[in-house]
């Protein structure tokens, strides 16, 4: 399974991707991205590529293009669709959740998070194998 981890921490998209291997994803390979400008780009070269994206997990507080100005503008290119989108972040407030959701995230974790939440999270979005 492929997956792109979106966060300005290189730290938390390391928290993030040991996260999803201690929930039992097998992940084959991780594309990293700092903001939402640098991930729109990697979905842009992933475009028409055989073995595509399972998943994206996103911070929504980032330097250049937050995540959900990410989602938005993913949404408006037709970025990688069909592929489920978590939100990992501190917010929690239920407008930003709302923008979220409407603008195509499928999920929402809450920093600081475990392996089970994110297990309870992913798993559901993704397809069996």
């Amino acid at each position: 399974m492929r997956a792109l981890i979106i966060d300005d921490s290189a730290v938390m998209r390391k928290v993030i991707e040991r996260a999803l291997r201690q929930a039992g994803l097998e992940l084959t390979e991780v594309l990293q991205a700092s903001n939402g400008e640098e991930a729109l780009q990697a979905l842009r070269d992933e475009s028409g590529k055989p073995n595509s994206l399972a998943l994206i997990l996103s911070d929504i507080n980032m330097p250049v293009m937050d995540g959900l100005q990410f989602l938005e503008q993913r949404r408006d290119e037709r970025l990688a669709p069909g592929v489920p989108v978590v939100m990992i972040t501190t917010e929690g407030s239920e407008p930003l959740v709302l923008r979220a959701i409407s603008a195509g995230a499928q999920g929402y974790i809450c920093k600081p998070f475990t392996a089970e939440q994110v297990k309870a999270r992913v798993v559901p979005l993704l397809p069996a194998a």
